[in-house]
């Protein structure tokens, strides 16, 4: 077997150190710890990119016009959400203005409902007494009757008379209302009469 010289063995070693340096460069050159390019720009100087392929340009007039006008379209657009947002949340609170004010209603509305509630059952055991007022006071001496008529309030004295009227009606007799008030003192008899014309 032939042996290698050490020459060649050098050779050998020299082209293993420069092919290990070249893959090595291109190996940091990758991963971006180097930039190759920038180093071995310095040295070979590259023609300038012609018009078409100039990165770096500047835009041209017809393009910076064109932007422009996307620039001012979508600035416009931004003004009108900002618009609308804006009514949106006015419209929003009117909304809710409203909605107070119905629930204010509402409210309102019920408390007048239980006032009118209470006021019908009050009126109702009201006319009951009247009733019964009026079917006693019938049923008594007309004197000892209007004795007792005078102490009452004269919207009271109304009712009874009145609902002995109606008595009177339903059972097909004369009423004797009339004669109570005869009965009453001047000034009181007056007023009840004057009272029963006008309520």
């Amino acid at each position: 077997m032939r042996r290698i010289s050490e020459k060649t063995k050098i050779l050998y070693l020299i082209f293993l150190i420069v092919f290990v340096l070249i893959v090595g460069f291109l190996w940091l050159d990758y991963i971006g710890f180097i930039n190759l390019a920038k180093i071995t720009g310095t040295y070979y100087k590259e023609e300038a990119p012609s018009v078409l392929e100039a990165k770096d340009d500047e835009p041209s007039l017809i393009e910076r016009e064109e932007f422009e006008k996307e620039k001012q379209k979508y600035l416009e657009r931004v003004e009108e959400l900002d618009k609308r947002e804006m009514q949106i949340i006015e419209n929003e609170k009117a909304i809710e203005a409203r909605r107070e004010k119905l629930d204010e209603i509402k409210s309102g509305l019920d408390l007048e409902k239980k006032r009118l509630e209470a006021e019908k059952k009050r009126y109702a055991g009201y006319m009951r007494n009247v009733r019964d007022l009026a079917q006693k006071i019938e049923s008594m001496r007309p004197e000892e009757a209007v004795e007792i008529m005078v102490k009452w309030e004269e919207p009271l004295i109304i009712d009874v008379l009145r609902q002995m009227d109606a008595n009177a009606e339903e059972e097909g007799r004369t009423s004797i209302t009339s004669y109570l008030i005869s009965l009453m003192p001047r000034e009181k008899a007056s007023r009840i009469m004057y009272l029963m014309t006008q309520l």
